[in-house]
């Protein structure tokens, strides 16, 4: 993906990741070119400014905790698996959102007054994204977070600090892990949070359009099944979170005793959050396509009435010595092709979710909870489970 291209970023492009100040910053240090993501230059960056200097912060002033910090899976998981994926995450936000405005235009859901409306509403949504006041938030909150509690989220280990709570001292990489490195995978976290708002404030005002939605559809959802795959676009994100608290919870089973069930309750509440992340901007489509398929079941059962009353009429009272002439009849296609068109309207889904796309969504937190499962269960024993299944 390094020489990822993307269409031209011209003013007026829908984009949710092409504004900001951290986007102007990347085109100033041509981290990001005008036609390409440099997807891995942007990586290699980060890692060189995120993971790198710990390591020969640490050989120059605390060689004895070398080897805890390259064991230590909880950086790993922040700087080298992380931090990637939610830059990687940028380019899957954008394609997706691009991919929406694109089909709503192409697919006629909008008649011209609402095609200026949502032009309109894709403008607001741009003004948000090159306002440095969201990014400023995130490192304000950025900045009292750490202040405010970053003893409390670091522990004895030789390379990150010393001593006993509540007077634990930072080593010079324990001061830039908190303040760099940490810092670089929150920020990108928060940027991948306020993206999530602004594509929730899109289809927020995009559901109360008059979008021309058609009961019988193939997709069942009314023409709007596409929305289904937007929630993959946040999967990096997911997944990136996921990691670090996996990895946070791995330690403390490792280091500290905890036990796995001590954390049921906040993997509810993660699964929680995860659902509506994914799920949420995607509620605010069921009222219509409830109305819709109310609407439908009385506009098509009056055409079923009629249609059906007429072929009763004709081949039931009507038909007698006309047998012949009943199996070539193209009235038998023509009900037998509205049924299935009765059908689709009965069948309609009023939440526009993808089965497969919400099924990568949960692959995105399995996968990350698997060091945290093997921290329990080792992974011969997973193994040998497996073949002893297969016998």
């Amino acid at each position: 993906m390094d020489s990822d291209t993307d269409s031209q970023s011209a003013s007026g492009e829908p984009s949710l990741i092409r504004g900001g100040p951290f986007y102007r910053a990347q085109q100033a240090t041509r981290l990001i070119l005008p036609n390409q993501w440099n997807l891995g230059r942007r990586i290699t960056f980060a890692i060189a400014l995120g993971w790198l200097p710990l390591i020969l912060i640490t050989v120059l002033f605390n060689g004895g905790g070398l080897v805890s910090l390259l064991q230590d899976y909880r950086i790993h998981s922040r700087i080298l698996i992380a931090v990637p994926v939610l830059l990687f995450g940028q380019l899957l936000i954008e394609s997706r959102f691009r991919m929406v405005v694109g089909h709503i235009t192409e697919a006629g859901f909008l008649g011209t007054a609402d095609l200026e409306r949502m032009e309109g509403i894709i403008g607001t949504l741009r003004r948000l994204r090159d306002s440095m006041l969201p990014e400023l938030a995130i490192v304000l909150l950025l900045i009292v977070h750490t202040v405010t509690s970053y003893k409390s989220l670091v522990d004895a280990t030789p390379w990150l600090a010393h001593g006993v709570r509540p007077n634990l001292q930072l080593t010079p990489a324990g001061w830039y892990a908190v303040l760099v490195s940490t810092t670089m995978f929150q920020f990108l976290l928060g940027l991948g949070v306020w993206k999530w708002l602004l594509w929730t404030l899109f289809t927020f005002k995009l559901a109360r359009l008059n979008l021309k939605l058609i009961p019988t559809h193939p997709d069942r959802n009314g023409g709007l099944g596409f929305l289904g795959l937007t929630p993959l676009a946040f999967a990096p994100v997911v997944f990136a979170a996921t990691c670090v608290i996996a990895a946070t919870w791995r330690h403390e089973v490792l280091h500290d005793g905890a036990n796995l069930m001590s954390f049921k309750l906040p993997a509810i509440v993660l699964l929680i959050i995860i659902a509506i992340i994914a799920l949420a901007p995607l509620a605010f489509f069921v009222p219509r396509l409830v109305a819709l398929r109310r609407q439908g079941i009385l506009e098509y059962g009056v055409l079923g009435q009629i249609q059906s009353r007429d072929f009763h009429q004709k081949w039931i009272h009507h038909g007698a010595g006309h047998d012949a002439e009943f199996l070539s009849a193209p009235e038998i296609s023509t009900l037998c092709d509205f049924g299935q068109d009765y059908e689709r309207v009965e069948q309609l889904r009023p939440f526009p979710a993808d089965r497969k796309a919400l099924i990568a969504l949960a692959v995105s937190v399995a996968v990350p909870m698997l060091p945290l499962i093997l921290a329990v269960i080792p992974l011969t024993v997973v193994l040998k489970s497996l073949l002893a299944a297969l016998r």
